[in-house]
């Protein structure tokens, strides 16, 4: 019976560390959404029309920092529809040069 215990005892201390592990890798960013053929050139209150119009001719959505102004690109563009040109809180998954956008807030 102890060994029993002891098992479930360990398996939750292991899914509790996998559950902290992957909460650890969501970032908030803050920053604009541009477009690929602007870049950091969009990332601006009057940039909206543009990145609207560059957006529609096929480039796709990026967003800018505005720490360091990184240009992410964007895994799920669906997730910042209507948001085109707007500065953001964006939290989500950060690989590299690219995000998985899970929240949108407007700032």
């Amino acid at each position: 019976m102890k060994k029993i215990l002891f098992l479930c005892a360990s398996l939750c201390a292991l899914f509790l560390m996998l559950a902290v592990a992957s909460a650890a890798d969501k970032s908030t960013v803050d920053g604009w959404v541009s477009d690929s053929k602007c870049g950091v050139k969009g990332a601006n209150a009057g940039a909206a029309e543009c990145t609207k119009k560059c957006l529609a001719a096929g480039a796709s959505v990026v967003v800018v920092t505005d720490k360091d102004q990184k240009v992410l690109s964007v895994d799920n563009p669906k997730a910042l529809k209507g948001h085109e040109g707007h500065h953001v809180a964006v939290t989500g998954e950060v690989k590299g040069d690219s995000i998985h956008i899970d929240k949108v807030k407007m700032l």
